[in-house]
This record gives structure tokens, C-alpha cells and sequence, in this order.
């Protein structure tokens, strides 16, 4: 299951989350980032970032390592360098759910952390290809691929 937007909800407006401080659309996540209040963190693997595509000017924490996804034991150190005093973190994955837990660790360590839903890619559609059901590629959103 994927992380989505509620059917009738304001985009630019946090959603409300259990243990971390809200789900934000990709463009409300953009906007907090250009203006300077946020850190996009992409939470996915080296492998993800460097194969799909990344976003200019986030950093990379990843949460699990593949293979075998386990998780990464440098985690808190990399979100605490990563994320300065005072800056919101939106934490970014593929489909809005892995940045979930990763959100919620985020909150533990005393960061303001937000979820993105629809994630980079987008959920899957009924041929399980992803990236025409949402997501930031989607949203038409800075991107790049290496």
C-alpha cells in the first residue's frame, strides 16, 4: 500500500500524521524547500537515486541499504548532519511509504519531519509501472537522472 492524498484535501496544506508532524503534497514540500525552511532528504537507496532520478539539491540518508534492505546504523547521524537547527525535513522515498518510518524516526530525534506523499515515483498502475499515477517526476517537479 502507498502513501495518497485523501480524496478532497488542500495541496498545499500539511495533512495530519500519527507521530511525525504531517504528510505534504511534492509541490507543498517544493515550495517550503525553495523558499529555504526545508531539507529534502531522499530516503531511498544509492542505487534508486543514482537509477531513477534524483532531485537537485536534496540530500541522500538512506533509511534501509539494499541489498536485503537493512537498515542503515548511520541513519541519525546523516539526518542530524543533514537537517541544520530550525529547517523542517520532508522526507522523500518512492511511493510515500518508506519515508513513513523514516518521518517518524526523524520526530524521535527531535526534528519537525514530514512525510511526501506519492513519493518520487508514484503508485503503481494496473500494469505495476509507476510513475503516471503521481509522484514528483509526475508533478512535474525539478528532477534529474544521472
Amino acid at each position: 500500500m502507498t502513501s495518497v492524498p485523501p480524496p478532497a484535501f488542500d495541496r498545499l496544506q500539511p495533512q495530519p500524521a500519527q507521530g511525525y508532524a504531517g504528510d505534504v503534497t511534492p509541490e507543498l514540500a517544493w515550495s517550503w524547500v525553495e523558499a529555504g525552511d526545508a531539507v529534502l532528504v531522499d530516503v531511498r537507496s544509492d542505487a534508486e537515486r543514482e537509477w531513477v532520478g534524483i532531485v537537485p539539491g536534496s540530500v541522500g540518508v538512506v533509511w534501509k541499504q539494499w541489498p536485503g534492505m537493512a537498515m542503515n546504523p548511520s541513519f541519525d547521524s546523516n539526518l542530524r548532519d543533514a537537517v541544520p537547527p530550525g529547517k523542517k525535513a520532508v522526507l522523500l522515498c518512492r511511493s510515500g511509504v518508506r519515508s513513513i518510518p523514516a518521518a517518524k524516526r526523524a520526530t524521535e530525534l527531535g526534528l519537525e519531519a514530514y512525510n511526501i506523499l506519492e513519493g518520487f515515483e508514484g503508485n503503481a498502475d494496473e500494469q505495476g509501472h509507476r510513475g503516471a499515477l503521481g509522484g514528483w517526476r509526475f508533478r512535474g517537479l525539478p528532477w534529474r537522472q544521472n
